[in-house]
């Protein structure tokens, strides 16, 4: 900055400006509550139909967002503005101050232009007044003195050359639309951009010459700020991304003598974390700069990257294990797995992998049972897993396809070639499990959160926001789509050998048909695809997903199978029906009706799952009736979800047994609010978990198919006779309409669908 530039600055543009910013923000406030408090909240209201209910609605929530970034955005570069200009004023005074005392001392100083100046003495002896006395200096307060301006003018120039930058990258987050970055003043936003520069200077190292310390420093830092925008984008950009992979590919690799060591091994595990999540903020940045940085990364992704470390890799095989953390924009991942999946399917050969092999034995993963990661399909749909909108774009439901799929024409390329064509390998490290396919799940984790709209390790009940009615329910049509070619592909004659050949894939199919319970039931409520029941199984989202009565019996005949996926969803469907029994109070004639669709809808589901549960049990274990029997005792515990069960915002979280948050099975209900039916099954199964906790699972009593579907029946009839106990008014009516006699049919209809129009039990 030039010394006049300072001493004579006028603020008043500046002032103006950040008068007007003050009041754009104060405008924008008030138009953000509008957009929440009236705008969204009428929209979430609106019973949407048509292109409406899936274009109007999105563009509605995308506009409400916007406000509130509109707001942030002004609100930041106010402060951000207003802290520099205090900055700059200060300088000014500083600067004024230390002229003034240059000045007793006969000392000046004169601006030469492009930042520099010359101190000079104020007034010459030769040029003074005759018996003038001038103040005396030395040269060491000459020294001083020009000390004192340089550094002041050194700090005005960072401030507002650090000012202009963070602007700059601030606006340039988004190119359409506004940043939701926000910042306290300019030194929280500039310090962001400096710690980024200078831990850059780490990754542009020789990873064999980083030090432990400069590791630990360089996780410690990226900890701290990985999910800062201006941070994240400035690290990213300052290195290559070329030497982003091999630097993580030389500190990740095993064999490069540091084997051994614990500690450099802890660090570099904390690196894949720790920089995969840096990485992924940073792609949320719309700047060109970053847009080109994306498009290199995809580019490398083919190619070796040239490199002694971890025998060489590709760029896909090293991202695709950074990625496997962090929340990665949208449209980078999409290209990203486009350009993979078509070299994948290029080299889609029996026994020539070109991913897990004899040449490629770099370990560059350090999360994951059974996975090394060497195959960077794996890594990639933990990414999809983590960023629900991305998984569902990715596996969208193709244009054009009809009411109900019934062909693989109308099915997405990608979740066709995934679960059908591509050669999965096991990638298990030495002394794993030399079977085991993690990819599997990991597919399973893409799809949970595509037809979802959670992330798959998420816990939907600990978001900040309150418990609104249904805004925990992130089902839209186009995660249905996902869904709906789900249930094809896994209800499909080839079915029962898909799930059994893919097992880590279950309990991701049980979450999911959890999650969809409620349209499963409307699919099976009616006659065939006819006179379906809206008034008990009402859509709790718009566009809901539609299987056909034979595709609902088809998938349920198919999940019932495996005992992890009958379970979860027997436990979402006891918990649905429960919940509709409390919708439908027997007030009114309509809501004694739909109290019934929903126990005899719900019993046939229930039929359904069970006797596919008794038939796969009795052909797996046909030689060993014990080993048959103890597996539908397992089968009949899945009453025990009920422990832990949190109900709020219209869906149902349920834990699985002995697992963390991402085992959290996500289930809607028939009401938003928690009534007495369901609260009565929490509670008991609360106490029966108490009482239960010291069983040891490999002492479960054996249970024969008689006793399974006793046990089936009986807790049909528990559910019955606890909804005539919250409503003994209509015992005449249920009595005078015969329902246990509807119910126990509907069980019975439903395991005999298995025989007519099911799916059969998986034989080897």
């Amino acid at each position: 900055m030039d010394l006049d530039s300072l001493r004579f600055a006028n603020f008043s543009d500046l002032d103006a400006a950040i008068a007007d910013w003050e009041q754009m923000a104060a405008k924008l406030k008030t138009l953000q509550g509008d957009a929440k408090d009236d705008l969204k909240a009428k929209s979430d209201k609106a019973n949407w139909a048509g292109e409406n209910a899936t274009v109007t609605r999105a563009f509605v929530d995308k506009t409400a967002g916007e406000f509130a970034d509109a707001h942030t955005q002004a609100e930041t570069i106010t402060k951000i503005l207003t802290d520099t200009r205090g900055e700059l004023v200060g300088y000014r005074t500083q600067l004024d101050a230390a002229i003034h005392r240059g000045v007793q001392k006969n000392l000046t100083v004169m601006d030469t232009g492009e930042g520099s100046f010359t101190v000079t003495m104020n007034i010459h002896p030769d040029r003074a007044a005759k018996g003038t006395t001038l103040p005396e200096h030395t040269q060491q307060d000459v020294e001083a003195f020009r000390d004192e301006i340089q550094n002041i003018l050194k700090k005005a120039t960072e401030s507002d050359t650090s000012a202009a930058k963070v602007l700059t990258l601030l606006v340039d987050q988004a190119k359409y639309g506004f940043s939701d970055a926000k910042y306290s003043d300019r030194d929280s936003a500039a310090k962001e951009v400096a710690e980024a520069e200078k831990l850059a200077k780490i990754l542009k190292k020789d990873p064999h010459d980083v030090t432990l310390t400069e590791l630990n420093t360089l996780n410690t830092t990226l900890a701290a700020h990985k999910n800062d925008p201006l941070f994240a984008e400035r690290f990213a950009t300052q290195v290559e991304p070329k030497k982003v992979l091999e630097f993580y590919a030389g500190i990740a690799d095993p064999y490069q003598g540091y084997g051994t060591d614990r500690a450099r091994i802890e660090q570099a595990k904390k690196l894949q974390k720790n920089l995969g999540i840096t990485l992924g903020t940073a792609t949320l940045s719309d700047s060109d700069t970053m847009e080109r940085w994306e498009q290199q990364m995809v580019k490398l992704g083919p190619d070796r990257l040239g490199i002694d470390d971890a025998n060489d890799p590709t760029g896909f095989g090293v991202m695709s294990n950074l990625m496997r953390f962090g929340d990665y924009d949208d449209q980078f991942l999409n290209t990203y797995g486009e350009t993979l999946i078509a070299y994948d399917q290029e080299h889609n050969v029996k026994d020539m992998s070109p991913w897990i092999n004899n040449r490629d034995q770099g370990d560059l993963n350090f999360y994951g049972k059974n996975d090394r990661g060497r195959d960077p399909m794996t890594g990639f749909l933990e990414a999809l897993g983590h960023n629900p909108d991305a998984s569902t774009q990715f596996f969208a439901q193709p244009e054009g396809a009809g009411a109900t799929i019934d062909k693989e024409g109308e099915v997405n390329d990608h979740l066709k070639y995934l679960t059908k064509d591509r050669i999965w390998l096991p990638d298990a490290p030495f002394g794993g499990d030399s079977k085991a396919i993690a990819g599997h799940d990991s597919l399973g984790h893409a799809l949970e959160a595509a037809t979802t709209g959670y992330s798959y390790d998420a816990d939907p009940m600990s978001d900040k926001d309150p418990m609104v009615p249904g805004s925990r329910d992130h089902r839209t049509a186009a995660t249905a789509g996902v869904m709906e070619q789900v249930a094809f592909l896994y209800g499909s004659e080839e079915g029962p050998k898909m799930l059994h050949q893919q097992s880590p894939l279950a309990d991701s199919l049980g979450k999911m048909g959890a999650a969809y319970i409620d349209d499963i039931d409307y699919s099976l409520s009616g006659l065939g695809d006819s006179t379906k029941d809206d008034g008990a199984f009402p859509a709790k989202y718009n566009g809901r997903a539609n299987f056909g009565n034979q595709g609902a019996i088809d998938f349920l005949s198919v999940l019932g199978q495996d005992e992890t996926s009958h379970g979860v969803v027997s436990a979402a469907q006891h918990l649905y029906t429960l919940s509709a029994l409390d919708a439908f109070p027997a007030t009114s004639e309509t809501n004694i009706d739909n109290a019934h669709d929903a126990l005899t809808t719900g019993a046939d589901a229930r039929g359904i799952l069970d006797h596919s549960r008794v038939q796969q049990a009795e052909t797996t274990y046909k030689d060993d009736a014990e080993q048959a029997n103890k597996s539908l005792g397992r089968s009949g515990d899945w009453v025990k979800l009920g422990t832990g069960v949190v109900v709020g915002g219209g869906i149902a979280a349920i834990p699985l047994p002995g697992s963390t948050a991402a085992a959290l099975v996500v289930a809607p209900m028939a009401a938003d609010t928690v009534g007495d039916m369901v609260n009565t099954f929490i509670g008991h199964q609360i106490d029966k978990g108490i009482d239960g906790a010291e069983d040891d699972p490999t002492e479960k009593a054996q249970m024969t198919s008689r006793e399974f579907y006793g046990a089936g029946t009986k807790q049909l009839d528990d559910t019955y006779r606890d909804y005539l106990d919250n409503n003994p008014g209509i015992r005449d009516v249920v009595d005078r309409e015969n329902w246990t006699q509807e119910i126990e049919y509907s069980y019975n209809n439903g395991s005999a669908q298995n025989d007519h129009r099911g799916r059969p039990a998986y034989k080897d």
